[in-house]
């Protein structure tokens, strides 16, 4: 074979290497894409809307072949969790099976999320509900662990409270009783009480939590759970999800 020929096969092979890795390349863009989109539908249902979803480093073509994701994080901005407004969680969840099963549209094996509660979304939480329309302000003290609300205007009346972890999950504390006995109605105290616990309590992924804080700008809280399944999209959004998804069934 000729010089010329041996250059020639050469150019030939390397631009058919090259066509094929961007056929790849192209193709792995296009279906993590529609992967992503039908991971965020599943996960919304848990999450609410507005559902960021990154994949693991496997490629998902691989993943085509068998469903399995070894992990996916997720993040949303403005997740309510009960009456809870303006949350914001970052989520990691392990082992992720996407066949469907008599249970569900999939399982996962582990979950773990960090969830930030700010005092604006916090008051108005509170504020949403009628017994909470009293108050007026929320602060966090981060060395003292607690929460002040504010009833009526210019300081008209305080109480504090502390979220604690008990079994699993949140409960509310009231540390500052004392200010019941100039008149604040405790119906009031334990509404407000009540709104924090529904808000601290109902949690995605079949999780638990393990810690929470406050600190100079709300609640933190960390949550893990192990095996769940995930439930089937309401039937509403069955046939966008499984427009979505239909590559991956």
């Amino acid at each position: 074979m000729t010089q010329r020929k041996r250059t020639r096969l050469v150019t030939i092979v390397v631009v058919l290497v090259a066509a094929l890795v961007a056929v790849l390349v192209g193709a792995e863009v296009y279906v993590r894409n529609r992967a992503t989109t039908c991971l965020a539908q599943s996960f919304e249902s848990e999450l609410g809307t507005g559902v960021d979803v990154d994949l693991s480093w496997k490629p998902v073509l691989l993943q085509l072949l068998d469903r399995q994701v070894p992990s996916v994080t997720l993040d949303s901005d403005d997740t309510a969790f009960g009456p809870a407004q303006q949350m914001q969680v970052h989520a990691e969840v392990h082992n992720v099976d996407l066949r469907d099963s008599a249970e569900g549209a999939g399982t996962i094996g582990s979950s773990s999320a960090d969830v930030s509660w700010p005092v604006s979304g916090i008051l108005a939480t509170v504020q949403s509900q009628s017994v909470g329309a009293l108050v007026t302000d929320v602060a966090a003290d981060e060395n003292a662990g607690t929460l002040t609300f504010t009833v009526g205007g210019q300081g008209l009346a305080e109480f504090t409270a502390r979220p604690v972890v008990n079994d699993g999950t949140v409960t509310i504390e009231t540390t500052d009783a004392s200010i019941l006995g100039i008149g604040l109605p405790t119906a009031l105290v334990d509404g407000v009480v009540d709104i924090l616990t529904s808000g601290l309590q109902q949690y995605p992924l079949g999780m638990r939590a393990t810690e929470v804080k406050v600190t100079e700008s709300g609640v933190d809280l960390r949550l893990e759970g192990g095996p769940f399944v995930l439930p089937e999209a309401p039937q509403g959004q069955q046939q966008q999800q499984q427009d979505s998804c239909g590559l991956l069934a």
